[in-house]
């Protein structure tokens, strides 16, 4: 079974659908790993898939050059915090947070607006 999720999350992460949510969910519940241990293996499982889908998203021009340039600082910063941050909350307000990340997600996509696809750069609103 576990192959199974490392192979669905591969699939979903390298598409960009988050699926490193379905391996930490799976490592704290099935696998009962600490939550700490679980976003860390999931970091770790993230970087190949990462790489390759990179390859292919910049041999395919799926990549906003420019606005990866705004973003990246921001990222970094909130990376370092938040890798601080968890180590000084305790392991069960860690795992209740995410729940409530991964339940907020869920609802505003529910009733988000459907994205209409411009370019390869850029998304557009419908408009209602």
């Amino acid at each position: 079974m576990s192959a199974i999720v490392g192979f669905l999350t591969g699939v979903l992460a390298s598409m960009g659908l988050g699926g490193g949510f379905i391996l930490v969910v799976w490592l704290t519940l099935a696998e009962e790993t600490a939550q700490r241990a679980a976003q860390g293996v999931n970091l770790l499982f993230f970087l190949p898939i990462a790489l390759l889908s990179l390859i292919f998203h910049l041999k395919n021009k799926l990549i906003n050059k420019e606005l990866v340039r705004k973003l990246a600082l921001g990222g970094v910063l909130g990376a370092v915090i938040g890798t601080y941050g968890a180590q000084l909350i305790d392991n069960g307000l860690l795992r209740k947070l995410f729940a409530l990340f991964l339940l907020a997600f869920g609802i505003k996509e529910l009733f988000a607006k459907k994205a209409t696809v411009v370019s390869s750069n850029t998304t557009e609103q419908n408009s209602p």
